[in-house]
């Protein structure tokens, strides 16, 4: 059974940092792209960031976010800098049908709560 469980998020002031993680199990991690995808209140999924099986290509909606991915450990990771109450989000990861770093979704995890506020 796969499962995706992402933590680390929390209240983090405008300006501050935040790593957020997503243990995976259920399947070859390294086989296989991973993305974050977020959620903001009253508004729809929106895509973060993707990452390709091996690591070597990602992709990012902004600048200020740095996936990664740790295949040993069956880790992925979302760097979040410079962070803006527009960032307040419900953030999910997501495994991909491939290793193609922009495969399409076919698990999600239940997310963590990202906010952001002074």
């Amino acid at each position: 059974e796969v499962q995706l469980v992402e933590s680390g998020g929390g209240l983090v002031q405008p300006g501050g940092s935040l790593r957020l993680s997503c243990a995976a199990s259920g399947f070859t991690f390294g086989s296989y792209a991973m993305s974050w995808v977020r959620q903001a209140p009253g508004k729809g999924l929106e895509w973060v960031s993707a990452i390709g099986a091996s690591g070597g290509i990602t992709d990012t909606v902004n600048s200020r976010f740095t996936i990664s991915r740790d295949n040993a450990k069956n880790t992925l990771y979302l760097q979040l800098n410079n962070l803006k109450p527009e960032d307040t989000a419900v953030y999910y990861c997501a495994k991909g049908g491939s290793n193609w770093v922009h495969a399409a979704s076919d698990y999600w995890g239940k997310g963590t709560l990202v906010t952001v506020s002074s």
